[in-house]
């Protein structure tokens, strides 16, 4: 009977109206905010305190907010209260960012950062998206203002840099939890190429689809779903390994009456728990290289003064509108004004061989919003597919696993339909209306996967034609857009680690997301030695011992390993070179190879032997020796909470024995060099992970980068980095009896002064 209630609370239209906005107060008294010198009126805040009474926030001793309310609306409210008692300034820049409004912070250098987030978000299209919204998404964004509002108006020491006041509405403009939304793709340089140098336009030489970049540090995640029939007690398991820059979420629990119950990892700044799961089913997302975003070359035609495109036998006007972008300077404010350009494709972002280049991508932010929060309260595999069907998450996979023994993958969730004809990995011809998108694919005719025969299912941000293994769905039986990646290092681990075993735990599924062997060099470090037998060089004598110390390592890492200090060293600097050559860039990726097989198979010989040498003489001038342990070097260091972190070799850090995705590693540790510093510092990688098992009763392990408070007077700035370091993950408390026997406060919003 729960299930079935749950079942319907997650498919019922909430009709009641949205609480007051901010323009049905006007006639009552008004209190004036301090800190702002705005009116914000009586009512208002009373609205605010009676909702709050609503809402109880539980800290448990970790200092994970655990936020019960009646409603998801209160279960909102006091999440944005949670979050910003954490750390607003992140929640402030995430929407600063998102709403093109950086430069008022940051100054002159985001002018063109904000024009990119304009060229497709401005205030007054979110406004009427807001006013055309489902009445219980209504309801959840003014909750989402209010305790933004709430959390401001009780702490007058907190001074926003921009944004003063939060509006219902400015949800909209970040509705999906991702590390680089899919606008983030259009290249800021190009965009001041164009609309910087106007009228006297430059030309961009490459457009950024024709060539993809190596990725110095993998952005993305793990993601792996083991069926019953591969765990030990029949328990469906699923492991969330989001490799994101650390303290780029929080960690948060949302329950209320109407059905939510969700734990996990959420962007800052947002209402929804972005990678997570409920009592019966957990969602994990992977970067998804599906190709969604497209790039048309208009064909221009000036007239009387006025821009037209040719569109088959038709010449159509170009949208052209004003931007205005305030930015800070030492003086006060300024503003800067560009005319851009829209064709019926999009904005126009740069200019090409004579041609105007327009970009078309999802924006859809009302159904993306709508789906973020619903998919939180899915209770089966039967309900997320459901929700799926919104088809508004264009940047994501998604690992999927539940108690009823269920396991999935949905390769993206937003596919335009493509005549395969044209190459659409390049700019397309706009004037030809043959290359328009035609609508979206089904929601099953994407390469998605249910309960495979194998047990198992794994995605490393690589291609999903090895998501099952053997079992994997086949890429001839699908559009060429689907899928514009290859296999990486790490999806090559991910299945030898989950190839036949049958009795996964908890425990031991965390093992294997911890596995130490690094792929990439059972690769890199034959062809070195290869090299280094096949060359004439003189100088090679002084290489010998350096290959052979490496010949026999067993290619694993850990604090101790001298090997993978030498082998990183080596790679990154060979790495470095590809990157810096475009012909060989352009080999990644093309007939199914990576950035390891450009390295150790096109730059082998001198190019392998010179990044040696160059890797044993900055080991020698910094070190004294090229024989130093992994853990002397790679270090984990918090010392502030500000958003660009800094590092000194000078100040505390801790020691990690893992390494860098781009190795091939599953575990994540994204560290380098930092100005200044000889050890290498890690800035991205494992942030939240957890291990999920669904049955009867929910259990889970979970571990958040450092600790979830920014502010390093609190104990939990740090509180996690020592296990963090180690792997070691902690019991999530998850059923309110734990959580009550482990609580540090307990306070309704506005009154945590009061928490005895």
């Amino acid at each position: 009977m729960k299930k079935l209630l749950l079942s319907v609370s997650f498919f019922a239209l909430i009709s009641c109206s949205p609480a007051s906005n901010d323009d049905q107060d006007s006639n009552t008294a008004n209190i004036t905010d301090k800190k702002t010198s705005s009116i914000i009126s009586k009512s208002k805040v009373d609205r605010w305190k009676a909702q709050a009474q609503n809402i109880t926030i539980i800290r448990d001793k970790w200092g994970i907010p655990h936020i019960y309310g009646k409603t998801d609306a209160d279960a909102v409210f006091g999440l944005m209260y949670a979050q910003s008692q954490d750390d607003f300034n992140r929640v402030e820049i995430n929407y600063l960012n998102a709403m093109g409004r950086l430069a008022e912070a940051e100054g002159e250098k985001a002018i063109f950062r904000d024009l990119r987030m304009k060229l497709f978000v401005t205030p007054k299209d979110l406004k009427k998206r807001y006013a055309g919204s489902p009445d219980y998404l209504k309801k959840l964004m003014v909750a989402y203002a209010d305790g933004l509002n709430y959390f401001l108006y009780m702490n007058p020491q907190i001074k926003p840099k921009v944004i003063k006041h939060f509006e219902p509405w400015m949800a909209l403009s970040f509705s999906e939890g991702s590390i680089g939304g899919d606008i983030e793709s259009v290249s800021i340089r190009n965009l001041k190429k164009f609309y910087g140098n106007a009228p006297e336009r430059q030309y961009a030489s490459l457009s950024p689809k024709t060539i993809k970049d190596p990725d110095l540090e993998p952005r993305g995640s793990n993601g792996f779903a083991i069926a019953p029939s591969n765990t030990k007690n029949g328990k469906a398991l699923l492991y969330i390994n989001p490799h994101t820059t650390f303290f780029f979420r929080e960690e948060a629990h949302m329950v209320s009456e109407e059905g939510l119950n969700a734990y996990g990892a959420l962007t800052w700044g947002q209402f929804f728990i972005y990678q997570g799961f409920n009592e019966n089913a957990g969602w994990m997302h992977t970067s998804s290289y599906a190709d969604v975003i497209d790039e048309f070359l208009e064909t221009i035609i000036e007239k009387d003064g006025k821009f037209f495109y040719q569109y088959g036998s038709e010449q159509r006007e170009l949208t052209q509108s004003k931007i205005d972008i305030p930015y800070k300077t030492k003086d006060g404010m300024k503003k800067k004004t560009m005319s851009v350009f829209h064709s019926h494709h999009g904005p126009i972002i740069r200019e090409e061989n004579g041609k105007w280049v327009a970009v078309k991508m999802m924006f859809k932010p009302v159904k993306a919003l709508a789906q973020s929060f619903l998919r939180t309260k899915a209770q089966n595999y039967k309900q997320y597919h459901k929700m799926m069907e919104y088809k508004a998450n264009s940047s994501n996979n998604t690992i999927f696993a539940d108690s009823e023994g269920n396991i999935a993958y949905f390769h993206g969730n937003f596919h335009p339909i493509r005549n395969v004809k044209y190459d659409y990995r390049k700019p397309v011809d706009g004037s030809n209306p043959d290359t328009d998108w035609k609508g979206l694919h089904d929601v099953d005719e994407a390469i998605n996967v249910v309960n495979p025969k194998n047990g198992w299912i794994q995605n490393t941000n690589n291609w999903p034609f090895s998501v099952t293994g053997k079992n994997s769905p086949k890429k001839a039986d699908f559009p060429i857009y689907m899928s514009s990646t290859t296999e990486n290092p790490r999806g090559r681990h991910a299945i030898e680690m989950l190839n036949n075993v049958t009795d996964f735990t908890i425990d031991s599924l965390i093992t294997a997301g911890y596995d130490s062997y690094m792929p990439a060099f059972d690769k890199l470090i034959p062809a070195l030695v290869k090299s280094f037998e096949k060359s004439n060089d003189l100088k090679k004598s002084d290489l010998k011992e350096a290959v052979e110390f490496l010949k026999s390592w067993d290619y694993r890492y850990g604090l101790e390993s001298k090997e993978t200090t030498l082998a990183v060293f080596w790679a990154a600097d060979l790495l470095t070179k590809m990157r810096k050559d475009k012909a060989l860039r352009a080999l990644s990726g093309k007939n199914n190879r990576n950035y390891i097989d450009v390295m150790s198979e096109d730059m082998a010989g001198q190019p392998q032997l010179e990044s040696l040498h160059a890797a044993m003489n900055l080991m020698m001038k910094d070190f004294g020796t090229w024989k130093v342990e992994f853990g002397k070097v790679n270090r984990y260091q918090r010392i502030t909470g500000d958003i660009k972190q800094k590092f000194s070799d000078d100040k505390p850090s801790l020691p990690v024995g893992y390494a860098s995705a781009r190795w091939g590693a599953l575990a994540s540790f994204g560290a380098r060099r930092y100005s200044g510093t000889k050890n290498f510092y890690g800035t991205s990688g494992n942030s939240f992970i957890a291990s999920v098992q669904f049955g009867d009763k929910l259990k889970a392990k979970a571990l958040t980068a450092g600790g979830i408070n920014s502010n390093p007077d609190n104990k939990h700035f740090d509180d996690q980095a020592k296990i963090f370091t180690k792997g070691t993950f902690r019991d999530v408390l998850f059923y309110k009896e734990d959580i009550l026997k482990n609580m540090e406060s307990r306070y309704h919003p506005g009154e945590e002064k009061k928490t005895p």
